[in-house]
């Protein structure tokens, strides 16, 4: 198994468990779908395979999305912001990307702002 490239792991800015916040947004429409974590591990493997693979720190285990239910996000571009302390993921998502069956896990928990 490789590692993740040492410039780009140079560039990251890890929490205290290793972890970065994965921010993934819907390629075509721009819609936010969710948030997730990465560790090294977990972005090395997605770059190689184009298929989004997260740490699950409850699961304490690494899974594809949609490995079991079939929702999965193909990755098209994957950015890392200018602090080096967040990626963006650019998907094309099949199916909701949330695992309550919405598209987005931000739907209908609107905190502030107008209501459609």
């Amino acid at each position: 198994m490789s590692e993740l490239d040492p410039g780009l792991a140079a560039l990251l800015k890890r929490n205290p468990d290793g972890l970065v916040p994965a921010i993934v947004q819907d390629a075509t429409s721009g819609q936010v779908l969710m948030l997730a974590w990465m560790d090294d591990e977990a972005l090395r493997r997605t770059l190689a395979t184009r298929r989004a693979t997260y740490w699950s720190r409850s699961r304490g285990q690494y899974w594809v999305k949609g490995e079991t239910s079939g929702h999965v996000q193909a990755v098209r571009e994957v950015r890392l912001d200018c602090d080096g302390d967040t990626l963006l993921l650019r998907v094309d998502q099949t199916g909701p990307a949330c695992h309550t069956g919405t598209t987005t896990c931000f739907d209908g928990r609107l905190v502030l702002g107008e209501s459609a």
